[in-house]
Order: structure tokens, then sequence, then C-alpha cells
């Protein structure tokens, strides 16, 4: 006779955040700004009350996090196959017990994406093993990603530098990327690597900046150079009104964020991706004013440094990014 699946425990915390490579210090400073009380740190995990939802810096947020307790390895695999399917292994403690409660789940094959790629519609639990018999789980996740990570098969050949793996990210989560018909402003844009990737999907492109794209990209159809500075040009100064407005330019986040402010005002049914750089010490109330421009969300993505992914879009997307709360 199967066992009984037991209740789960009783926890002092709602969310669990799993801080991303090297911003554990801004995590926590982020979560603590917006009104969260940190309640324990384990590993890369943060455990949080209060305010929950995404973060910003976290490489995923386990939103619905409960511990039961646990008598054997198959006990623990009937406990997670009871909620859901699919499961990923976040090895917190007992390692070896943990990956053979992995062993007993239904596989799941995490397969290179090609791009351009759909967000996996299937929700993906992440769970692992506080102590021998205490399980943490949550089937509900901010990304379905396993560990917030989408991972590509690359392009090692056309693109003109690596910058485009940060874009294929971004335009994976923005869900409906740009297309033939579109028109795409890309500020800062030298040396191409973000108007490869749209001019790849069939986008008119307005590359701006005052140095140039690589040769073989400045010679496309569909790429038109705008000599200037990227913080300059208006939409005046267009003779098409961009559908999309892109940047990955190196400024301070000040200056990065009067940017956004501005093409989100000019161009209010656009879709806004801007990489907001972070020199030294985050400081988290000046990244929070990003959150302040309407419909905002902010990512770090698994293709950042020491930077977010800002994201304005017509339908508030994505819900992986910490987006402003009541």
């Amino acid at each position: 006779m199967p066992s009984e699946i037991p209740a789960p425990l009783p926890i002092h915390y709602d969310t669990v955040h799993l801080a991303a490579e090297d911003h554990y210090e801004a995590l926590v400073d982020e979560l603590v700004h917006r009104g969260s009380c940190v309640v324990d740190e384990i590993g890369s995990l943060v455990f949080s009350r209060d305010a929950p939802g995404p973060a910003a810096w976290a490489r995923n947020s386990w939103l619905a996090p409960a511990e039961y307790r646990v008598q054997s390895i198959g006990d623990a695999a009937r406990v997670l196959s009871s909620i859901q399917r699919n499961w990923h292994l976040h090895s917190i403690a007992h390692h070896r017990r943990a990956q053979l409660i992995a062993d007993r789940l239904a596989p799941i094959r995490f397969r290179p994406l090609d791009f351009p790629a759909r967000v996996p519609s299937a929700p993906l639990g992440a769970f692992g093993l506080l102590d021998r018999d205490r399980l943490l789980a949550s089937p509900v996740c901010s990304s379905a990603f396993a560990d917030g990570r989408p991972v590509f098969t690359e392009d090692r050949h056309g693109p003109p530098n690596r910058a485009y793996l940060k874009l294929w990210e971004a335009l994976t989560l923005a869900r409906n990327p740009p297309g033939p018909g579109d028109v795409c402003l890309d500020l800062g844009a030298s040396p191409g690597g973000w108007t490869w990737v749209l001019s790849q999907l069939g986008a008119d492109v307005i590359a701006v900046d005052r140095a140039d794209l690589a040769p073989k990209l400045a010679a496309e159809a569909r790429v038109t150079m705008h000599r200037g500075d990227a913080f300059g040009v208006t939409v005046e100064d267009l003779d098409r009104r961009p559908d999309w407005i892109l940047s990955d330019v190196i400024a301070y986040p000040t200056r990065l964020h009067a940017l956004a402010a501005y093409w989100c005002r000019a161009c209010p049914q656009a879709g806004v991706i801007i990489t907001v750089k972070c020199q030294g010490a985050v400081d988290p109330t000046e990244i929070d004013r990003f959150l302040d421009i309407d419909k905002a969300r902010l990512r770090h993505l698994s293709a950042n440094k020491h930077e977010l992914t800002f994201f304005r879009l017509p339908d508030a997307g994505p819900p992986e990014g910490a987006s402003r709360r009541p």
C-alpha cells in the first residue's frame, strides 16, 4: 500500500531566490530595499518573506516553496511526483541522496535552444534537500528554464561579437520578437551584435553609432546606418517610427534611465529593451527608479555580466522580471 503524502511543514518564508553569480549582495540589497525580510541564506539561495515575487538579481525565484519531512529516497520522489511532473534538482545538501531522488523522477531533456525559441509552457519546479529527511520544493518558479539558464546553440560564424547571446535571451523572454515589417532602432549598435540578431529575424534596423558596423553587416539591405550619439538621437530624427528600441550601450544607470524614460514616452506602443550597466557597487535606489516606468520589468539574464536588462513591452512582460508592486 503506498505511503501517505505528508503535509507541508510550517515555514517562515514565502520565496526562495537563487542569486545570479557574483551578485549575491546586490540581490540581498534589492530584497531589503523593496521591503522583504531575509530570514535565511544557504549557499546561493536567499530565503525571504514579505513582498514576494521575482527579483531582478535572481537567476530564478522559487515562488511557492514548501518543506516536507521524507523518510526515504522513494518517499521524496513520491511527494514530488504527486505535485507535478517536471522538476529540476538544485542541489543544496546531501548531494548524492538528492541526485538519487532526481533519478526517480520523470526524465526531462534540456536540449540547447535554436533561436528564435519559445519559452517552455510546462511548469518546471525546483527542489533540493535541506537535510537528509527534509525536502524543499517549489512547483512554481519565475523561470521555466533550469536554474533560470536558457542554453542556446551558438552561432560562432555570423555575429560580429558575442553580445548577440544577450539579445537572443531577451527576445526569447519577450515571447513576441520583431520580424519582417518591424522597424528596430539599435542605439549604440557598433560593431553590430544586436543589429545582426534583428536583421536575421527579417526586421529593418536603424543602427545608431559614431563607430562603424562590421562591414558585412553594414552592407545588408535591411540595415540603415545613422551616424550619431546614441543619447542624442530622437524620434524626430528618424524617417520611420520604430516598433522596437534596443540598446546595449555602455553608460551609467542614471543616463540609461533617462534614455529608457524618453523612448518609453516617445514610442508608447513600442517594445523597449535596454541593458542597464552597473559600475561598482549597485545602488538599489538607483536601479529601482527604472521600475517607476509604466509596465517596466528588470531581470538579470544568464548572458548578463554586471548588468540588468530593462524591458518595457506592450503586454508588460516578461513575467520572469521584477516589476513595481502596489
